[in-house]
């Protein structure tokens, strides 16, 4: 790989966009529209990377919204959590981790779409479970933000208050994910060509997704965003199972 796909980059803009007004983290759309260019492992060690930079813009642009004891509650198992899912994809088949990601996209979507008045508990114990699952699904498949988003919404919390100590959680996630891939081998100089463009794309997307949030209703979009997860994990599944033929 010695040259960038500009549809890729595109797509990843898009992917910043829509995961920062949805309130679910770009990964979600990053690793199954990844997946469609690169390697499994590779995309992995790639959204790592890439989430570091888009967390940072957020964190920047809603620094002034933080609840301190979320972080804590959910960040903290969140991290220990993300390393056991990292390690894990050594493990297991990086064919059935597509599989995973797949059903987990389509059967997340169908869940917030048909369960709409879906209620947690806004309680501490209900935080570190969303930490852990969120953690663990971000370290094995890569994203695990939705899962994080809804253990926030219970809290309701203020627009920037959700979005920026999501930033900071996630920002903590990829930092110490980014290890476990660079150890497992998945991040390698390949990655380098396109560290200063998807700089680029989390600041810009970060910044048009704050932007479009003042114009456009979050629970209106957030229906758009599932339907969009619902599509990708249909198609993703189907280029799976394209590839076994």
């Amino acid at each position: 790989m010695n040259k960038l796909d500009y549809l890729f980059l595109l797509l990843a803009l898009v992917a910043e966009i829509v995961g920062t007004i949805g309130g679910f983290g770009s990964s979600v759309f990053f690793v199954p529209m990844g997946n469609f260019f690169f390697d499994f492992h590779f995309v992995l060690g790639l959204t790592a990377l890439f989430h570091l930079f888009s967390n940072v813009s957020k964190i920047v642009l809603f620094k002034k919204g933080l609840d301190k004891k979320l972080l804590i509650n959910i960040g903290v198992p969140s991290v220990i959590f993300v390393i056991i899912g990292g390690y894990m994809t050594k493990i297991v088949d990086s064919f059935i981790l597509e599989i995973v990601l797949a059903l987990f996209l389509v059967g997340l979507s169908l869940l917030f779409l048909v369960k709409k008045d879906l209620v947690i508990n806004p309680n501490r114990k209900n935080a570190i479970t969303g930490g852990v699952l969120s953690g663990f699904s971000a370290g094995l498949l890569g994203t695990g933000g939705a899962i994080r988003g809804l253990t926030m919404a219970t809290f309701n919390l203020e627009k920037s208050v959700f979005i920026a100590t999501s930033a900071f959680i996630d920002f903590f996630i990829d930092f110490t994910r980014t290890f476990v891939y660079f150890n497992n081998g998945y991040i390698h100089k390949e990655h380098l060509i396109y560290l200063p463009f998807l700089l680029v794309v989390g600041i810009l997307g970060t910044y048009v997704g704050k932007r479009i949030l003042h114009f456009i209703e979050q629970d209106k979009f957030k229906t758009i965003s599932l339907l969009l997860i619902l599509l990708i994990g249909v198609v993703t599944l189907g280029n799976v199972l394209i590839k076994t033929t």
